[in-house]
């Protein structure tokens, strides 16, 4: 590993990614369910927001900003498993400093919209249901690009701060990083210089990252669940569930694979079971996504099968 002066500090130019295991008879293994857990991600989610966008009556602020959820997916793990695959293939677990930061930066932007958005779809579906004679005038077309605007600023904010704060670590000669792809918490844990600031911060923004959005969202689904309790007719129950019930299993895989992760993130010795558990929100949350949102909406199953009738028509 090479390692460059800069004034008095020690900067590292590289990084070791140790990934989920040394034994090369896995690493195919590894490579194979890797490679298809992505395809299946960027194949489903591409679906999602061509099924929406070639659907008029999928125009709504719900698929609006479900689609903007599939495109952030896909980002979102395009920024992880791509240099995974080429590190396995080619045998090379290394990854440069700046390759390392720059996989930080987007890794915290894209985590972070995953987050709000499903925060503001929970927002969506407590005025849909608890307002829904004011639903249109609520949810028009210029709050639902405030609200996406204002969480890609929120993302974009947050993560060039983190960024810009690491930049003035400084690193020692141990550049092994537990896991399979650069984390921040993991990168500070290999800091020679004091960190205090940098853990406080990282620590509170994303407690507050976290709490807040769960605390939106657990409001807004406590109000809909006595909302519905009100309607008198099963079906019309059956209905306005069946409207969260995918939300509800996404938030459920997000928020407790997140939750897992980071209550381990604070461990002084983290293992490769921290990178494990990760893989659920990183790489099979965003996966499943696709399958939760158009199994069990007839709207969505309508849209996909048209999708494809047309696709077959057109060949």
């Amino acid at each position: 590993i090479g390692y460059m002066e800069a004034g008095n500090r020690t900067g590292v130019s590289e990084f070791i990614l140790l990934g989920f295991s040394e034994d090369p008879e896995l690493q195919p293994l590894i490579f194979g369910l890797f490679l298809s857990m992505y395809l299946v991600t960027v194949l489903g989610n591409l679906l999602i927001i061509l099924a929406i966008i070639s659907e008029s009556n999928l125009h709504t602020p719900m698929y609006f900003f479900l689609s903007n959820l599939s495109f952030t997916d896909i980002c979102f793990t395009s920024t992880i498993v791509p240099k995974m695959l080429v590190n396995i293939q080619k045998k090379n677990k290394g990854i440069t400093y700046e390759g390392c930061l720059t996989q930080m930066y987007f890794f915290m932007i894209f985590a972070g919209l995953d987050n709000l958005l499903l925060t503001v779809m929970a927002y969506d579906r407590f005025v849909a249901i608890c307002h829904p004679l004011h639903y249109t005038v609520i949810m028009n077309p210029h709050l639902c690009g405030l609200l996406l605007l204002l969480s890609w600023l929120i993302c974009l904010t947050y993560s060039l701060l983190q960024s810009l704060m690491v930049l003035r670590v400084s690193f020692c000669k141990e550049t092994e990083i537990p896991h399979f792809f650069c984390e921040l918490a993991q990168i500070l844990k290999l800091a020679c210089s004091d960190t205090l600031v940098n853990n406080v911060l990282l620590y509170f923004v994303t407690g507050l990252l976290g709490i807040i959005p769960l605390t939106g969202i657990l409001f807004s689904y406590s109000r809909i669940t006595f909302s519905i309790m009100g309607i008198s007719s099963s079906g019309g129950k059956y209905k306005a569930f069946s409207t969260c019930g995918s939300h509800l299993s996404v938030v459920s895989l997000f928020y407790g694979a997140g939750l897992g992760v980071y209550l381990t993130s604070g461990t002084a010795h983290p293992s490769r079971k921290g990178s494990i558990a990760s893989v659920m929100y990183t790489i099979v949350t965003p996966m499943l996504n696709p399958f939760i949102y158009s199994l069990r909406n007839r709207d969505m199953k309508g849209a996909l099968r048209r999708l494809f009738t047309r696709g077959t028509y057109s060949q």
